[in-house]
């Protein structure tokens, strides 16, 4: 069986000195089968869920610009009838609102002024939250440099609040470290 562990960058080496210490002389030990490392300077942090949006610029392991808003997006209903076509049609409208507003933020935060430039000379990007919605969310012409970054993906992060955002940034540094089980 495998597993996958998420280690910050600065503590790796210690935690790997210390897995090979209590995997020594086993006779079944647990073994490293794989590391994926994601190192990049200047990321670029974009969560989008029903209940909001976070957006962050993270230099190292610090954002340094970030917005966090939230959105109501009517959840479903079971009643049947022209009562569910009329909040299909207000949740259409409402997740409309959101992907227009995260664009805009996503576009001031994220991408350089000069269409020319780069997106912001960012390295790489995390991606977190409804996969609809940030792929309608990166349709946007404005957002197009960021597509071809080296990207991590984050879809099991809970609604997009400030302290998410903190979260996806520790789990976009980490170096990911897969365990191979004896048994």
């Amino acid at each position: 069986m495998t597993r996958v562990v998420e280690v910050a960058p600065e503590r790796y080496p210690a935690w790997r000195e210390r897995f090979e210490e209590r995997n020594a002389g086993l006779t079944e030990p647990q073994r490293v089968v794989g590391v994926e490392t994601f190192e990049h300077d200047l990321l670029g942090l974009l969560l989008v869920r029903r209940g909001g949006y976070a957006i962050g610029l993270a230099k190292g392991g610090t954002l340094v610009e970030h917005k966090v808003g939230s959105a109501y997006v009517q959840s479903r209903t079971k009643k049947g009838g022209w009562s569910q076509q009329r909040y299909a049609r207000r949740r259409g409208k409402q997740a409309d609102e959101l992907v227009t507003r995260v664009r805009d933020h996503a576009a001031r935060l994220l991408t350089h002024p000069d269409p020319q430039a780069r997106a912001r000379r960012l390295d790489g990007m995390c991606l977190g939250g409804d996969r609809q919605l940030l792929a309608e969310v990166l349709e946007d012409p404005r957002l197009t440099p960021l597509r071809s970054l080296p990207t991590r993906e984050l879809y099991d992060l809970p609604d997009p609040r400030l302290t998410v955002l903190r979260t996806a940034l520790e789990r976009a540094r980490a170096v990911r470290v897969t365990i191979e089980d004896p048994g």
